[in-house]
């Protein structure tokens, strides 16, 4: 798909300047400044992250009452029902929950509701099961802001309920007995982007600062927030990033036995990235939620159990080879069905298949909008109802056009890069066509083509290790915060490009003023063979990355795109 190439604008004499203040190439001062890192505070803060700077937990609405209840339980022994959603947030925030709360009482459960039989969020076959074992308190992650109906419920079986959740509030709030939500218009707490887990782990550092409790032991489970930060595509800056950035070194230094357990399966060398966690964990902690119970995720992040972990770990990495087949299966028939059926005017894709796995129909989305750029929803039968995923493009929120459909909808949740929702299976085709009028009416113009967001333009000879290490230090990278990616232009090929697994390309490059070739990889650019070994010379986007093999270090490019001169 052609991109289009967006480059930052740099302000040259602030880049400059704050490159000499930091004694780095002012390429790299310009980078921090589009950061909004403007001065020597502001990067020394950037550089070396600290828990120190943590806002306080106590700034979030409800927080207190929140912890308040929970004290009371501990205090009072009663029984306790953790509720996540069945994603890898969900699971992540009640494996910190659990694992940290389990410390301080033997009376607690954790509880995931069925993907297929209950849905998203709180159910009532939770509640329900919360009564049967005489619960008085549930604590729900990543889930409940729009459980009207299960407040209520809830509450008439005489059960608390506090709600940590980080998704886009209705007008009207769970009538919970605390409800954590950074994004509720009464909540005055600084930092608004931290995903489920990171709610529940704010709860945790009140209860810890209202008990005077080592801080110690919650951040030891800081490599859980981290998984969650990262699997959750939630915005790498702030808080954020402070949590991510010493969860990561917590991965690469000493995880939870469950997290190598899953290191280990998958093969990963260190040093392991964010990059890692989203391809390579991410997947087989949310595997067992898509095709089977997410409960078997919960059961191997809390274990300490060497040998049973193994066994958990395996049994994860099966599923996720399963899903990975459906989900390779179901894509192809999905592009087939957008070519057959779709006009080439579309603004939207909303496909329909009662067959199709409801477990993996996120994937399908995004895997469709990598082939036709526009936002995209995929549904199938559920319990008699269509049900499905939604994923957007950058510059449409998907999420306010869902609530255009409010009405055709019987829920709807999420953000403007992704929601879900279900329907009556008689209002799909009015859905469908209510949701292509308002995407053609209000998508951008500029959203219907995809963008690589440039950071700035460079000779090879700007790839050198100490720039490297710079921009080494700027990880963890995520939204916000982006990998930097670089263009050159005049670049030329030095031999001939190879071909890797049908579909890589392999190359070696250089300006006129580079005196040593430089490696590049270009992933699924495998096509552009000829086109490269035809022209005098291209311009590459790429970012720096590192290759090791074989105690040899050397810096390598990573393609993202190539274009040609007319």
């Amino acid at each position: 798909m052609d991109k289009k190439w967006n480059l930052s604008e740099i302000n040259e004499p602030q880049a400059k300047s704050l490159g000499a203040q930091l004694n780095i190439h002012p390429i790299l001062g310009g980078l921090l400044i589009n950061r909004g890192i403007t001065d020597f505070e502001k990067a020394r803060s950037f550089f070396r992250p600290s828990l120190d700077t943590l806002h306080d937990p106590f700034l979030m609405k409800d927080l207190g009452l929140a912890v308040n209840r929970l004290s009371d339980a501990l205090a009072r022994n009663e029984s306790i029902l953790i509720y996540g959603d069945y994603d890898v947030d969900g699971t992540t925030s009640v494996a910190l929950m659990y694992s940290f709360l389990k410390n301080h009482t033997e009376n607690i459960r954790f509880y995931i509701p069925d993907r297929y039989t209950e849905g998203y969020g709180i159910s009532e076959q939770g509640i329900e099961y919360a009564a049967s074992i005489d619960c008085q308190l549930i604590i729900a992650l990543d889930c409940g802001i729009r459980a009207l109906n299960m407040a209520d419920l809830s509450k008439k079986k005489g059960i608390d309920l506090i709600i940590c959740d980080h998704h886009i509030p209705g007008n009207i709030l769970p009538k919970a007995y605390a409800v954590l939500d950074p994004k509720r218009k009464d909540c005055r707490y600084p930092f608004k982007e931290l995903s489920g887990c990171g709610v529940g782990f704010k709860l945790l550092q009140g209860f810890c600062l209202q008990h005077s409790l080592d801080l110690g032991s919650l951040f030891n489970y800081l490599d859980l927030v981290a998984v969650s930060i990262a699997s959750d595509i939630v915005p790498m800056v702030g808080e954020n990033r402070i949590l991510a950035y010493f969860g990561m070194q917590k991965i690469n230094s000493q995880p939870l036995k469950s997290l190598q357990a899953l290191i280990d399966i998958a093969g990963i060398k260190a040093p392991i990235s964010v990059s890692d966690v989203v391809f390579y964990i991410g997947p087989r902690i949310n595997a067992a939620g898509r095709l089977r119970h997410a409960h078997e995720s919960v059961d191997l992040l809390i274990s300490e159990d060497s040998a049973q972990l193994k066994d958990f770990a395996q049994r994860l990495n099966e599923v996720n080879k399963k899903r990975q087949n459906i989900d390779q299966t179901v894509t192809e028939e999905a592009l087939r069905t957008i070519h057959e059926e779709l006009p080439e005017i579309a603004k939207s894709t909303v496909l329909f298949n009662p067959k199709w796995h409801k477990g993996i129909v996120g994937i399908v989305a995004s895997r469709c909008i990598e082939h036709y750029f526009r936002p995209t929803i995929i549904l199938t039968e559920n319990n008699g109802v269509a049900t499905g995923s939604a994923r957007s493009v950058e510059g449409f929120d998907i999420h306010a056009a869902l609530g255009k459909c409010a009405d055709l909808l019987l829920q709807y949740g999420g953000h403007a890069f992704a929601a879900g929702m279900s329907l009556a299976l008689n209002k799909v085709d009015l859905f469908k066509e209510r949701f292509e009028e308002i995407v053609k009416n209000t998508i951008p113009s500029d959203s219907e083509r995809p963008k690589l967001i440039v950071d700035a333009q460079v000779p090879l000879d700007f790839i050198q290790f100490k720039n490297f290490n710079i921009l080494n230090q700027m990880t963890p990278f995520g939204p916000q915060n982006m990998h930097p990616v670089f263009v050159t232009e005049h670049v030329n090929l030095v031999g001939s490009p190879k071909i890797i697994k049908e579909k890589h390309l392999k190359l070696q490059v250089k300006q006129d003023d580079t005196k040593v070739p430089i490696e590049a990889i270009a992933f699924g650019l495998g096509g552009l063979e000829a086109p490269i070994l035809a022209a005098e010379s291209f311009r590459m986007a790429y970012h720096i990355d590192l290759n090791e093999f074989q105690g040899r270090k050397r810096l390598q490019l990573i393609v993202k795109d190539i274009k040609f001169y007319n």
